[in-house]
Parts: C-alpha cells; structure tokens; sequence
C-alpha cells in the first residue's frame, strides 16, 4: 500500500510538470504559435495525463483529458481550424483539466454541472458527437506504465517509416537501441533494415564511434507523438527522422548519416528533428539530471547552514579579541572559512530557488476567470519567467498576485466599448514582469487602462471617513489610500470587488515577506504595482548598529545612505516631531530608541541618521547611536517562538552569541505616521 501510495504521488508531481507545460504550449498558440511542435507538446501533456490517471482510475479525469486530447487531434490533423473562439475553449478547459487533476489528488470532487458545461464547448468544436474512451485491459492498472495507452478505438493504422542513427553520446549515456526497437515492436508491426555502409576499413575502426543506423517500417494505430514518446529520452543523442509512409520521399541508397528530408504536405504532421546534442548539455551528454529531494531535508540543510554561518561569526568574533597580528595565519584561515561558508549558503539557497513561471502561468487563469466575470478582454504578458525566488516567497505570493489581477482587470482597464473610444485597442493588456535587482526580486504588474481617478479616490476615502475632509494629500498620498482596510471604489458588490478586502491584503502580504509593494499611475494610460522582496526568507545582509544601549540589525536593502548632519540640517516641529534637511527637501527623523520604549536620547549628543525607504513615507531618517558593522545574519523568527513586537521583525544571533532584533523599518514608520493621528 505504501508503494502505492509513492507511485501515486509521483503521478501528481508529474501532472504539476504536465500541466505547465499544457499552459506554456496553450500560451504559445495563443500568441500565434501554431506550428505542429507546439500542438504536439500540447498533446503529449493531456495524452500523458489521461494515460496516468486510466491507472488509478480516475475516470471522470480519463474522459475529460480524453476529450481534449480528441479536439487537440482533430487541431493537428488540420480537420479543426484554430480559431479565438476555439482557442478560448482550449485554455478553459486546460483550467477545468487542472481542477480535476487537483481534485484527484486531495479526494473531492469537481462539480459535474461545471464538467458537462466544458465537455458541451469541446462538443461544440468537435461539431459532432464525442468518441468514446477505448475499452482498457483488464490489468490495465498494473500495464498502465507503457507509452500506448489510452488509444482512441477508431484510429485507423499507420505506416510510419524511421530513421534513426544513434550519437555516440548514446551510448556512453547507457542507452541501448536494441530496447528502442523492442518497445516500438510493442505498438505494432515493425520491419527493420540495418544499414552498416557507414563502416570503416578495420584499420581505421574507432570503437567510441557510431557507424550504425537503422530504417523502420512501422505499422500502427498509435499517434505519432507515442512513437517520439519511445525516443524521448534519447533526444539530442541521436539523429531522427519520424514520417508516414504517404508523405515519405521515394527510398534511396542508406546513407550512415542521412540528409533531412524535404518538408512534407501541410496534412499529416511535419517531421520532429531531434536537437543536437549541445542544446541539451554540455559536450553531447544529453540532458541534465535532475534529482527528486523530500522539501524538509532541504530545510534541515538550510538550517544546518544557518548554524554554519553564526559559529562562522563566533569564530570570527573569538579570533578578533585577540589582537593578533593582521598577518597571521589563523587570520587568513578565518577569512577563507568565512568565504567558503558563504558559498556553501548560496549553494543550499539556489536549491530552494524555483522560476516564477509556474506562477505566473496560474495567473492566465486568473485573468481569464476576471475578464469572463466583467465582460471584458484583456490578455496577459508575462516576460522574466525565468527569474528564480525562495520556493517559500513564491507560495506566498500567489495570494497578492491573484489581488492584483483581479484588481487590474476590475478597475483598471476599461470596458471595450470605452477602450475603442479612446482609440485604444478594445482587449487590454496587463503586463506582468520579473527581475532580479540590487540583490532583491522586483516583480511589476501594469496594465494600459485609464489609470487611478485620484480625485474619485479622495472623495471615496472622505465618504468612508478613513481622511478628513479638509485633508490636504499629495498624489503619492492619494494612492497609497487604495492600500487602507475597507476602502473601495467599487459602487456594487461583486464576485471580484466591493467588500474592501483587497490590496490592504496585498500589502499585508507583501510586509510580511519583508517586502514593499508601490504605485505609478498616469491618467489615460495606465498604473504600475511594484513589489520588491528578498531572495531568501532564512539569511540577509544586514547593518549592524548600536539603539540605547542595544545591539540591532537593519536590512541593508532598506537603506539608502549614513548621514551625520549638521545643526542646521534639523528642524523640530510641533512637539517631539523633528525632520531633516536634505537636498531641497524635508525627510521626517524616527528616533528608534523612543519608538521602541526606550530612554530618551541626549539632545545635545549628535544624531546618526540611516536614510532608509519604506512604503508609508518613502524615505525616513531613523536616528539610531552608532553603525558597528556589515555582515550577513541568520533570520531568526519571532512570532512563533515569542510573540510580535511592533517595529520589529525578527531576530539573529550574533558571532559573539547575543541576541540581535532586527528593525522592521515600515512599521516604525507606520507608527510614527499614527501617533499624530492620535493625539
């Protein structure tokens, strides 16, 4: 039963792999990608869905996929022209597909009214009645690992003819061909010619080289991705040429190495050419392997490693207080230590380190559900892909993400009839991006609606009573308003908006990572959410400093610059409120050590100012004793092993042992921005 169980959650995180690459290849088609690849990528994905769920029965998955999988082959076939229509079928029903699969894997079930509504669209292309599923085998959960199965009963035989020659990378990768031949003898009637013309005189025989290769004739009732399917894992090694015997050129003289042939008629399939070997990795030894890791050993490492990095800093800390000379050798052992134990973080936090593809590509599906929800069209371009985040951040960010697209869609772009009055294309666009920078992940979301309407805003907030009537507010002000608990501008409630529970939920969120998120607007032309966030939730650089006594850390990414000002760059205002005089402009001082409850300083001593950016006033000075030192810190929690402490975040522990806190620079600027409030 255990190994079962392991069988089946490995059936899972397949389908997980499946289904991007379902929505990559459905997202390429739909920006005009229709080339026969990307249709045939698409069908191996819902074939190999179908072909694993028939294996545990789960057959409401199995009829679905199998419907899909028909209108995916009639697209292939060219019977079904790739319409918008078409295509919006496709991607809604790759939705429902993930839903099923989703809900397989927990043990409910999809509501069958919403199952019937997808299978009545995929009729409705079809244009006719569905094809039944196969009849399976009756040992079909014990055969069900093969290549073939799932096989629509009407399919006629195919003659297909093969040419396949082997690299020499083939076999020192362990690969047999006579296995290759064997598992295409399984799907059907095969007729094999060796060709042998390609070998050397004996004297010049190189027993490393490749001097074989074959022509197959193969009779069958399969699809032709099953037969690239046995030659999947041989791709880039070999070279390989699948075409049906009507489109296949007259035979000619074997040739060990032979020429592609010419690109066949535009009904059945183009050829799939195997990519050379040095797409796929270095010096023809194929693709890279890849290792499946339980995700708490990962974590035990991480902390391992955390552990590494303070007895690191204890090391360090023990060798400083002894005033040896600069040039000692334990000095320089240290440093080399210090160095190696940074590699060694990097190396374990790149393992936890996943692209935003597979959430950006949940986020199409979001935007299709909103823009289905308001009668609008829009569509979604995602570019940097590619960026790799903490697997933690990533998860965390699904929520905020799915706020902001809603968001964008709801409020931000206009209806089509409005958009094509303003001479703007009717479909909107949201543009999702990500990038690494300045040791953060920066991920932007803009859209080309008509951006905020800050006077509607204003009044908005003064109706909900969150301003005062009389408030003066710069634009910046305006719109961090769409970010207070319970605001909206949304006149109804809806299924998307209207109950106030939105980007305030986007903020939290985003806080919470040790994160900022921020908003550009232009009227007419559209607004741009901005988050930043850390890498890595377990170890930053931080800047050590002195509060009243007390040894704390702030992020080094928050701060801009040190400042020692003069006495006429202060100004106090009020009672206990103080600002500093910089470059033209009035920047407000926190003095942490009264925000944190502790005494107050010495007026006359004078301040060290860190000139650090947050969400709630942009730029702030926070007062603080002395700066000690640079390094890199071990994030310790806080929450669950004590309680939150308002200003700050967490907690590290230093290399000579003591407990550092580490300053949440947002809230203390929050709190500041609330006492006057107040008062």
């Amino acid at each position: 039963m255990a190994s079962m169980n392991a069988i089946r959650d490995s059936f899972f995180e397949e389908c997980e792999e499946l289904l991007e690459a379902l929505a990559e290849g459905l997202a390429l088609m739909a920006r005009g990608a229709h080339d026969a690849e990307t249709v045939n990528a698409v069908f191996r994905a819902v074939h190999s869905v179908k072909g694993g769920a028939g294996a545990f029965a789960l057959e409401a998955l199995v009829a679905f996929a199998h419907r899909l999988e028909t209108v995916l082959d009639g697209l292939r076939a060219g019977r079904i022209a790739l319409t918008a229509e078409v295509m919006h079928v496709l991607l809604r029903s790759a939705d429902h597909l993930a839903d099923q699969v989703e809900a397989a894997r927990d043990g409910t079930a999809v509501g069958p009214e919403a199952t019937a509504g997808f299978l009545s669209n995929l009729d409705a292309v079809l244009g006719g009645p569905p094809t039944p599923v196969a009849e399976e085998d009756p040992c079909f959960g014990f055969a069900a690992l093969p290549l073939d199965l799932g096989l629509p009963a009407e399919e006629a035989p195919q003659v297909y003819r093969i040419r396949f020659h082997p690299h020499p990378a083939l076999f020192a990768n362990g690969h047999d061909p006579a296995l290759i031949l064997a598992a295409l003898a399984d799907l059907g009637a095969l007729e094999v010619t060796l060709d042998c013309s390609g070998l050397p005189p004996w004297p010049a025989f190189d027993p490393a080289a490749s001097y074989l290769s074959w022509t197959l004739h193969l009779t069958t009732a399969e699809p032709e991705t099953v037969l690239h399917e046995v030659f999947e894992f041989v791709e880039g090694l070999c070279d390989l040429e699948i075409l049906p015997e009507a489109s296949a050129p007259a035979e000619e003289a074997p040739e060990p190495e032979p020429a592609p042939a010419a690109a066949p008629p535009a009904d059945p399939p183009p050829k799939r050419e195997a990519r050379p070997a040095e797409e796929d990795g270095a010096e023809g030894r194929g693709p890279k392997p890849t290792l499946r890791v339980d995700l708490e050993r990962v974590d035990r490492l991480i902390n391992a490693v955390g552990e590494l990095i303070i007895n690191q800093a204890m090391i360090e800390q023990s060798i400083s207080v002894l005033s040896l000379p600069a040039d000692a050798e334990v000095i320089a052992h240290v440093e080399d230590y210090r160095l190696l134990a940074r590699d060694i973080q990097e190396a374990v936090m790149a393992i936890r380190a996943q692209p935003v593809k597979p959430l950006f590509q949940r986020m199409s599906r979001i935007l299709r559900e909103a823009a289905e929800a308001t009668g609008k069209q829009a569509r979604l371009i995602t570019l940097g892909e590619a960026t790799e985040v903490d697997k933690t951040v990533i998860e965390r960010l699904a929520d905020p993400l799915t706020h902001m697209i809603r968001n964008a869609v709801d409020h931000g772009l206009e209806p089509p009839d409005r958009r094509a009055a303003a001479g703007k294309d009717p479909e909107g666009t949201i543009r999702l991006q990500a990038a690494h920078r300045s040791g953060s992940v920066v991920i932007t979301l803009r859209d080309d609606g008509a951006g905020l309407d800050r006077a509607r805003i204003l009044a908005r907030a003064v109706a909900k009573g969150l301003v005062p009537a009389e408030a003066e507010l710069g634009e910046a002000e305006i719109d961090n308003l769409l970010f207070l608990p319970g605001f909206s501008t949304a006149e109804q409630v809806s299924s998307l908006s209207g109950r106030g529970v939105g980007l305030d939920v986007v903020r939290n969120a985003v806080a919470a990572l040790g994160g900022r998120v921020a908003i550009a607007s232009t009227p007419g032309e559209g607004t741009e959410f901005t988050i930043s966030l850390p890498l890595t939730l377990a170890v930053m650089d931080g800047m050590v400093i002195s509060v009243a006594g007390q040894t704390m850390v702030v992020p080094i990414n928050s701060v801009i610059e040190t400042i020692r000002p003069g006495p006429g760059d202060l100004h106090r205002i009020g009672t206990g409120e103080s600002l500093l005089a910089m470059r033209g402009r009035f920047i407000p001082m926190i003095d942490v050590a009264a925000a944190l409850g502790f005494p107050d300083r010495d007026p006359g001593e004078p301040p060290l100012l860190l000139l650090v950016e947050t969400e709630s006033q942009s730029q702030c000075a926070l007062v603080v004793d002395a700066v000690q030192d640079q390094r890199q810190v071990v994030i310790k929690g806080l929450e669950s092993n004590y309680g939150a402490i308002p200003g700050i975040s967490a907690a590290t522990v230093l290399g000579d042992g003591q407990i550092a806190l580490i300053l949440d620079a947002d809230a203390l600027t929050s709190t500041r921005a609330a006492r006057p409030a107040a008062a």
